[in-house]
């Protein structure tokens, strides 16, 4: 299938711009990892100058990594002025970086060029086309990032226009022709792009902000007039007012302007998606998100509920299914028993009645931790072992009789963290202590230590990943924590969470779901033990 539209995600450096935001070189490895898997085309890693050694360790690494469809960019400036676009050290960075595709930005403004960085038009386009040609050479593909297109094409159209033909001759394979202040509006956009087209016949693209609330919008209407890749973010984090939500916009080339994109047989995994990257990032999730937020499809009103139980299409524009969500009624205890009966379903695939106690005790538990904080959706593990242990299918093979964890710090002010972890497995009791880098490395090496002669394969679980949450109270000291972590091992990974107003004890109960979620798959393997 060849793809009507390119989806370049920029969420490893544009993203990386919000001020919530700080990504560690593990994060940036999971993420490229999660946008690849998903279908995105294009994977933006950042800039792979000496000064971002997180950024030239990732274009290292993750030339390493098998992916399966995403082409990784690097990227940067034009050259410097008065300098040869061989002999600038940021274009040579870029190719260093060994990155497939190499895309840089110019100044479309020329505003930005006689007042920012100081040069004259003339060398301004000199910079562009040389800049693109050098890069070309030493490049699958070259994309060129017209910045502040809009905004230099108001203000000077002619010299907005010579800057984009200065990369087509330097053979730019995508020209991006970017709304960097994000306060252009819908049918300016329209307008300006129709006098482009009449001049440049190299695949256009568009990277829009958020700073008017319509970065989806003019992304949209940008593809409607023919562009043919679009520059965002996954849920749309980024500097000011964020960048075009990339969520939104697949959703909506899907399933409203019916464009075939690489990663459109994969729009039941958007919610999925969201959620782990918000997770990844450790931000909480927007419930008014489109298409993925926990309200895109709640419905509380007793007409609209009545409505879409007949009729689900008489108050919903999609099909919650198609996106990953799921329907909520948020006043129907009905509505509840039935959606878990169909999650039920899914799990163990067997036929049960709403009306099951089993199934009325299990959606009490589900709204119980989900008001407490769990938030099921982004942690299937918790999600599934409450549901095995509700309806008889896991029976815990230990039991807890204490644990504990000490902390100490040395006279050369090193902490080091001590727990003890005492269970009873198979009527025996195992005792371990362990020390750690903190408390719960520390509780989750003794309980490792504690279950592996009992299940050698716990030493092939690892703890990949570990986040806390404060989710907030009436007192600062008395607040609700919510922990969530990822375990892998061969097989795949697995996510779980735990609240408790005690971190340590919020932090055992994830531990303790992630731990018993391979237990419980080892045993349908046969492997007991």
């Amino acid at each position: 299938m060849k793809p009507e539209v390119f989806l370049y995600d920029t969420t490893l450096r544009d993203g990386n711009q919000d001020r919530k935001i700080s990504l560690s070189l593990a994060d940036k490895l999971q993420i490229a990892k999660l946008l690849d898997a998903f279908g995105f085309d294009y994977i933006e890693g950042g800039w792979p100058n000496p000064s971002n050694p997180t950024d030239v360790e990732f274009y290292k690494r993750i030339g390493e990594m098998h992916l399966t469809h995403a082409k990784i960019a690097a990227f940067g400036s034009t050259r410097r002025p008065k300098v040869l676009a061989e002999n600038d050290p940021l274009l040579q960075s870029l190719i260093a970086s060994q990155a497939p595709v190499k895309t840089i930005f110019g100044k479309s403004w020329d505003l930005h060029v006689t007042e920012v960085i100081r040069t004259t038009l003339e060398e301004n386009l000199d910079m562009i086309e040389s800049s693109v040609r050098f890069l070309k050479e030493n490049s699958e593909e070259t994309i060129y990032d017209a910045e502040h297109f809009f905004d230099g094409y108001k203000a000077n159209p002619q010299y907005a226009m010579e800057t984009i033909k200065a990369a087509a001759l330097g053979g730019a394979d995508f020209i991006v022709l970017c709304d960097t202040n994000g306060g252009t509006m819908p049918w300016e956009m329209k307008s300006i792009l129709a006098e482009v087209q009449k001049v440049i016949s190299v695949p256009l693209g568009i990277h829009a902000h958020n700073d008017s609330g319509l970065a989806v919008a003019n992304s949209l209407v940008s593809v409607d007039a023919g562009v043919h890749m679009v520059q965002g973010v996954l849920n749309g984090y980024g500097e000011r007012c964020g960048n075009a939500d990339l969520t939104t916009i697949a959703a909506d080339l899907v399933f409203k302007l019916k464009k075939q994109i690489y990663c459109g047989e994969n729009m039941k995994d958007l919610r999925k998606v969201s959620l782990a990257l918000d997770q990844i990032v450790n931000i909480p999730s927007d419930i008014k998100a489109p298409y993925v937020g926990d309200a895109a499809f709640a419905h509380k009103g007793g007409a609209h509920i009545d409505g879409v139980m007949k009729v689900s299409r008489s108050f919903e524009h999609v099909d919650p299914k198609s996106v990953g969500n799921n329907r909520v009624f948020v006043t129907s205890d009905q509505a509840g028993g039935s959606l878990v009966v169909e999650k039920i379903k899914e799990l163990l695939h067997i036929e049960i009645d709403k009306k099951d106690p089993k199934v009325q005790n299990l959606l009490h538990l589900i709204k119980e931790r989900e008001n407490a904080g769990w938030h099921f959706d982004s942690a299937e593990a918790s999600f599934e072992m409450l549901v095995y242990r509700t309806l008889g299918r896991f029976a815990q093979p230990f039991t807890v009789e204490n644990y504990r964890v000490i902390e100490d710090r040395s006279e050369q002010g090193v902490s080091v963290s001590q727990a003890s972890v005492k269970l009873r497995v198979n009527d025996e009791i195992s005792h371990q202590v362990a020390e750690g880098d903190g408390p719960v490395n520390a509780l989750d090496a003794a309980l490792r230590k504690a279950l592996l002669p009992y299940y050698p394969y716990m030493k092939n679980v690892r703890l990949d990943d570990f986040k806390v949450r404060v989710l907030g109270s009436n007192v600062g000291s008395d607040a609700h924590v919510r922990v969530w972590s990822t375990f892998g091992d061969e097989d795949g990974v697995w996510h779980v969470a735990g609240v408790s107003t005690n971190i340590i004890e919020a932090s055992w109960f994830a531990l303790v779901d992630g731990l018993s979620y391979k237990m419980y798959k080892e045993s349908l393997k046969g492997n007991a033990r």
